[in-house]
């Protein structure tokens, strides 16, 4: 494609990052998506983003599909085709939209990996003496407790946590603000971390959690560490921050049966993305939040 076809991908990356603020990884998929819609417009002879249109997007999905590509994959692809296109038609540089009401080939649902509650008390259990663990335990009590994506996690601040109210509020996909509870056993682990984390933090750092060098905590530092401690534990499987937030959907949809409640906890736009962990009638009226998440009782007695 020309260059400005392609300078125009990399205006739109920018668009997400600053005015979107989505992840760098999911920006990371956006560029691979399109580099894909790339390689095929460049087989097609097509030289500028005005040139595509809907027959142009069934073959690219067709042709994706042939090459073995997963239907959900595939889908990813065509959601990253109309995002970009709805940033090209705000600029003015395209007057349509091709991939409208393109869909992917159907694949099978596949249920999200998640522990059981034995699996995730087990995982929880230790000790937690030095800084790092301590703030390790916060950070998985607090991915269970409320259910956050690792970038939400990530850019938690120190103003985003009510301990007194036990509650916390992320900002999710879309730059979507949202106000979560946090169960008793996150609160007391949180509890302790920021009593650890006065000794490492750099002074000017808002971060909640920080790494050992007291700068905002990277993905990957919590991506190693979980697997680790997963080791750790004799768990026997691989560990990552997403389990964390299957297993508080699909636990806490066990015990509520309540699929609107436990939408609004995830900031799920749409219901249907929340329907995978569960076939149940959810018209049953939910418990409340302490009732249901098996870590957020408190104690009685």
């Amino acid at each position: 494609m020309q260059s400005v076809a392609l300078e125009q991908i990399e205006s739109f990356l920018a668009h997400l990052a600053t005015e979107r603020r989505l992840s760098p990884h999911t920006a990371s998929s956006y560029r691979v998506d399109l580099e894909s819609l790339v390689a095929f417009c460049d087989k097609q002879a097509l030289a500028e983003w005005s040139q595509l249109d809907g027959q142009h997007v069934r073959a690219f999905a067709a042709g994706e599909h042939r090459r073995g590509i997963a239907p959900r994959s595939i889908q990813r692809r065509l959601s990253a085709t109309r995002s970009f296109y709805r940033y090209l038609l705000r600029e003015s540089i395209v007057t349509r939209n091709p991939g409208i009401d393109i869909q992917a080939p159907k694949g099978k649902k596949r249920l999200p990996a998640t522990l059981d509650t034995d699996q995730m008390a087990r995982l929880l259990a230790f000790r937690a003496d030095e800084t790092l663990d301590v703030r390790d335990k916060a950070i998985m009590e607090l991915f269970y407790s409320s259910g956050l994506r690792l970038a939400e996690l990530i850019d938690l601040d120190l103003t985003d946590i009510d301990l007194r109210d036990r509650m916390v509020r992320v900002t999710g996909k879309g730059n979507k603000t949202r106000v979560v509870p946090i169960g008793r056993h996150a609160i007391d682990a949180i509890n302790a971390w920021l009593l650890s984390r006065a000794f490492i933090a750099k002074q000017e750092s808002a971060a909640l959690f920080v790494s050992r060098t007291g700068a905002r905590l990277g993905h990957r530092i919590v991506q190693t560490r979980l697997a680790e401690w997963a080791k750790k534990q004799g768990l026997g499987l691989h560990v990552h921050p997403h389990m964390f937030r299957h297993s508080f959907a699909t636990h806490l949809l066990e015990s509520s049966q309540d699929l609107r409640a436990v939408q609004e906890l995830l900031g799920h736009a749409n219901i249907s993305t929340t329907q995978v962990y569960t076939h149940l009638d959810f018209q049953h009226l939910a418990k409340i939040y302490d009732a249901a998440h098996p870590r957020a009782r408190r104690k009685t007695g």
